[in-house]
């Protein structure tokens, strides 16, 4: 197995010796959870562009990518927060990557694929209004659905600028639900992932913000298929999933706890919409398989060593996340190069990204570490390390 010097702390190099990945084996659907992975995006490494300000899709290796994830029974959770959006991709790339993954789900029958829907082509100003933001998400809702997708509808930052109580956030809610055709995920994207969503349902406070989301969720409950929660707090999710009305469901977005919560408790379980999926998809996908056949103990066998990776890799500034998500998957060799939108493979640390490397291997998650040491290399040595 390949041994490489990784920079450790102290500003120091120390000689890693690689393991054997580990053996998962294939699980196909149907599961007994839903289970979408919030798929990444790579950038065109070749375009003439200033990659911070102007970052074209590569997007050939972008949609392999989504294959890849269905391929192995998952779903794919479109143009959200793990592609960026709103971060360096904006409304029409979104909406032309939607429309290019729709197009390729149709070759896996039975694939799940949910779209995301925002306002984030509305300036989120101090003069937007609740009308202007309405607009705005009647207009993303509806060019997904001519399309045929199904809608993840986003947080939204215009509305947190113009809102002023929680009865603004329920009349916005209110009048999307009430046109919407089929129902939908509502996502609440917590301010650990966009400092600009603080105070998001009129409140400071999320248990005061769940008390909003509930009302609003209960009120429209047949347009509601279920709600997917991103704070990084087991307990509120768990809170909030008892509370929901009856056939809406909890997909967990807690990248630090989930095989907790999506394995539940005996008052219930959350499904899944989890941007550590698209690192982890074949070990989600396995274990997963193992849960429906009810042998939750290699569920949680399979989960367990997957954890710490997905803690370093969501470590604050948890909105930095997606530069962990791109590199795991060039180490995989699921694409050809470590590019992103908006310059983002640098917006973590040499040291970060080689203890992401020791952790993906200590899970087994390196599916070929010849490969992955061979890239790691590469990468350290842009950084001036000789691996």
């Amino acid at each position: 197995m390949p041994t490489l010097n990784l920079p450790v702390a102290g500003g120091e190099l120390a000689p890693y010796t690689t393991k054997p990945p580990r053996h998962l084996p294939a699980a196909k659907p149907p599961f007994n959870r839903i289970a979408y992975a919030a798929a990444h995006v790579v950038a065109d490494p070749l375009a003439d562009c200033d990659p911070w300000l102007d970052s074209p899709i590569d997007w050939e290796r972008t949609i392999a990518f989504r294959r890849h994830l269905w391929s192995l029974g998952l779903g794919v959770a479109e143009a959200m927060d793990t592609a960026q959006r709103g971060m360096g991709v904006d409304w029409p790339t979104s909406l032309e990557l939607i429309r290019r993954s729709l197009d390729a789900a149709r070759d896996y029958p039975g694939a799940l694929i949910g779209c995301g829907a925002g306002t984030d082509h509305l300036e989120p100003s101090a003069v937007v209004t609740l009308d202007d933001v309405i607009r705005a998400y009647e207009e993303q809702c509806g060019a997904i659905e001519k399309l045929g997708g199904r809608i993840v509808l986003m947080a939204s930052r215009a509305l947190v600028k113009a809102a002023r109580s929680g009865d603004d956030y329920a009349k916005v809610y209110g009048r999307i639900l009430a046109q919407v055709k089929e129902p939908v995920i509502i996502h609440w994207l917590g301010e650990m992932f966009d400092p600009a969503l603080a105070g998001y349902w009129g409140h400071r406070n999320h248990h005061e913000a769940m008390d909003v989301a509930v009302d609003v969720i209960a009120d429209h409950a047949a347009k509601v298929d279920g709600v997917k929660i991103s704070l990084l707090d087991k307990d509120k999710e768990i809170a909030m999933r008892r509370r929901l009305p009856q056939g809406v469901r909890m997909y967990t977005g807690d990248d630090f706890n989930y095989a907790e919560l999506i394995a539940g408790d005996a008052q219930g379980y959350s499904d899944a919409l989890l941007g550590i999926f698209d690192v982890i998809a074949p070990a989600a996908a396995s274990a997963l398989g193992a849960l429906t056949r009810g042998d939750t103990t290699t569920f949680h066998d399979i989960l367990a060593p997957t954890v710490p990776l997905s803690r370093h890799i969501f470590k604050a500034p948890t909105r930095f996340y997606k530069t962990g998500v791109v590199f795991m998957a060039y180490l995989n060799g699921l694409q050809d190069h470590f590019t992103m939108v908006g310059g983002q493979e640098s917006a973590r640390s040499t040291l970060h990204l080689a203890e992401l490397f020791r952790l993906a291997d200590a899970a087994g998650l390196l599916a070929d570490p010849e490969k992955a040491a061979t890239r790691m290399r590469a990468v350290m040595a842009t950084r001036g390390v000789a691996a």
